[in-house]
């Protein structure tokens, strides 16, 4: 798996992990069959493991999940490196937010552990509005903090 550039993404890294949050490893995939192969033969053992392919904005992904050494694993794979991907852009632009607005790391976590997720809290608490997920990436980059 070290060659597909496993980088953890997410909650964790950046400190709003409240419990129950999952580890979640991003991956530059280019050939998602054998990726989809390995991933079985090396996790479909663990607890709940589940793994899908779809399409996420027009591109090919295949994401496994499973229960490991008590922590739940999001294991995700498209064509395109790690850091121009969502997940990673999300944590990127939320760290840079953290640190300019530290009483965010707080506020966000409370509303996590109502069930809210990561990018709508961050918009709920900044004003921002449309799909969080599409909106926080343009506040972002509006507001210099990712190119």
């Amino acid at each position: 798996m070290k060659c597909y550039n496993p980088t953890l993404s997410g909650t964790m890294p950046i400190g709003i992990n409240v419990t129950g949050s999952d580890l979640d490893i991003i991956m530059e995939i280019y050939d998602l069959n054998c990726f989809e192969k390995e991933l079985c033969s090396l996790y479909q053992n663990e607890r709940d493991f589940l793994i899908k392919r779809t399409k996420i904005r027009g591109k090919n992904v295949v994401k496994a999940n499973f229960l490991y050494g008590g922590f739940e694993f999001e294991v995700f794979g498209q064509d395109e490196a790690v850091d121009k991907q969502y997940a990673y852009i999300h944590m990127k632009t939320e760290h840079e937010l953290l640190q300019r607005y530290p009483q965010l790391t707080e506020q966000v976590k409370s509303l996590k552990d109502l069930g809210i997720k990561t990018e709508p809290a961050f918009c709920q608490l900044l004003n921002i509005e449309g799909d969080p997920y599409e909106a926080l990436i343009y506040y972002g980059k509006k507001q210099g903090l990712i190119l």
